[in-house]
């Protein structure tokens, strides 16, 4: 029980990521005593209360007939669904088809959803704000309150000269393509940028860093990537910056495994398949993963994602749309994801090797990192052939020596307890700021 109890208020991005990760953070300060607000998009309705925080819902848009019966982070998945055919091109034609138009979704989210944040400031008045997104929301710096920023995103989220830029999933030891694909981020996000820097100004915030859409001048910042992975040597980052190794939340269920996977033959290995809550949503992709791997001698757990009942699992198969992914991981051999970051660091944290097929946003790099890394593989997600996925699985299972490498590195990573380092820092901010306000007054 903390000596002070505070009042903490969460706003994650409206997917299952950051609400996630701010979920695993925010149970650790409850369980301290805290008092936790959590600011969230309107298709959460009823699943964050029952955690024990206080659930203030948010419209990002105006909302449609019988949106109050919607999955938790419909927003997202509909958007994603409807930009599928994006995901095909190179990383740097995406900027101005995928990337330019998800950040604009982003910001007209923001500009909606201003007065309804500062509504819910006023009404609870945090003594600390914690917002994991990728867009700044001005009602949250401008309270009055210190202000906490996570990237849950891939670290190269915050840029530098000398690592790859953000999105693109280019090579750290090859810089050749870099410039070009900064300058056509310029081209394709100044304009827009501009529009976003002046109304966040206007709102009461300060202005933003060149073409970046959230302030790095915080209370503090925390960013969640395992050391063994990180860019620190070629990027580092400020004493306001805290890394948290990993982040896995203790609040999943437990998974007892099927008798059908469970009970299998020794030459048979045990392997998750997730493509998240928003690459499920490409059913095509899906069952196409599902059809080659279903020709394999392993077994499979498979999270179907949202579009679970349009997906056909094979005999070696069983699945749910989703599972305690945190309670899962341990108990397999391999991960084949999109790469997206909760998944990649919480895979690392229980020491497994990864084969990523990349989709959107971060996840390029991160695929790009852990093959450069050794750690697995990174695959072309839609231009593999049949025979290189199943060459993937089989050449990662028989290396024993990878296997132990990444046994170690787990079990480094699970002792540093990154979920504590960030809890850690969200109180002591807040702590801090009540303890100067009491002096002052």
């Amino acid at each position: 029980m903390a000596s002070e109890a505070l009042t903490i208020m969460f706003w994650p991005e409206s997917a299952y990521g950051p609400t996630n990760q701010c979920i695993g953070l925010a149970a650790i300060l409850r369980g301290r005593g805290h008092r936790i607000v959590f600011a969230a998009e309107s298709s959460w309705a009823g699943k964050l209360a029952p955690l024990g925080f206080v659930e203030e819902l948010v419209d990002l848009a105006e909302p449609a007939e019988g949106a109050a019966d919607e999955d938790p982070g419909k927003f997202w998945t509909d958007f994603i669904a409807e930009t599928a055919p994006e995901f095909r091109k190179p990383t740097v034609s995406q900027l101005e088809t995928f990337i330019q138009p998800t950040y604009q979704a982003l910001i007209d989210g923001a500009k909606y959803c201003e007065p309804r944040l500062r509504e819910i400031v006023a009404e609870h008045q945090p003594d600390v704000i914690v917002e994991d997104n990728v867009v700044l929301f001005p009602a949250l710096v401008s309270a009055g309150a210190p202000f906490v920023r996570i990237v849950s995103c891939s670290p190269l989220e915050v840029p530098g000269p000398n690592v790859p830029p953000p999105f693109s999933g280019l090579p750290s030891a090859d810089p050749a393509q870099w410039d070009a694909y900064r300058a056509e981020f310029d081209r394709t996000h100044r304009a827009m940028w501009s529009d976003f820097n002046a109304w966040v100004q206007r709102h009461g915030a300060d202005p933003l860093p060149d073409l970046e859409f959230m302030p790095r001048d915080n209370a503090a910042n925390l960013y969640v990537y395992p050391a063994e992975a990180d860019y620190v040597g070629a990027r580092p980052l400020d004493g306001s910056w805290t890394r948290m190794d990993s982040s896995v939340r203790e609040t999943d269920a437990e998974y007892e495994l099927p008798a059908s996977v469970a009970d299998r033959p020794e030459s048979s290995a045990l392997i998750y398949l997730s493509l998240g809550s928003l690459g499920g949503a490409d059913v095509e992709l899906m069952q196409r993963l599902v059809d080659v791997l279903g020709t394999t001698e392993h077994r499979y757990i498979v999270s179907k994602g949202p579009q679970a009942d349009r997906i056909t699992l094979a005999d070696n198969m069983v699945g749910e749309q989703m599972l305690p992914q945190t309670k899962v991981i341990p108990q397999v051999d391999l991960v084949i994801s999109h790469g997206g970051n909760n998944t990649v660091t919480e895979t690392l944290h229980f020491g497994k090797p990864l084969i990523v097929l990349p989709l959107f946003w971060d996840q390029y790099e991160n695929a790009q990192r852990i093959d450069e890394l050794g750690f697995g593989a990174r695959l072309d997600t839609y231009g593999f052939r049949d025979e290189e996925l199943i060459a993937a699985v089989d050449r990662i299972l028989a290396d024993t020596e990878l296997r132990g490498r990444l046994a170690d590195i787990g079990a480094a990573i699970r002792a540093r307890d990154g979920l504590r380092v960030g809890a850690d820092v969200i109180e002591q901010v807040g702590l801090q700021h009540r303890n100067r306000d009491s002096t002052s007054g």
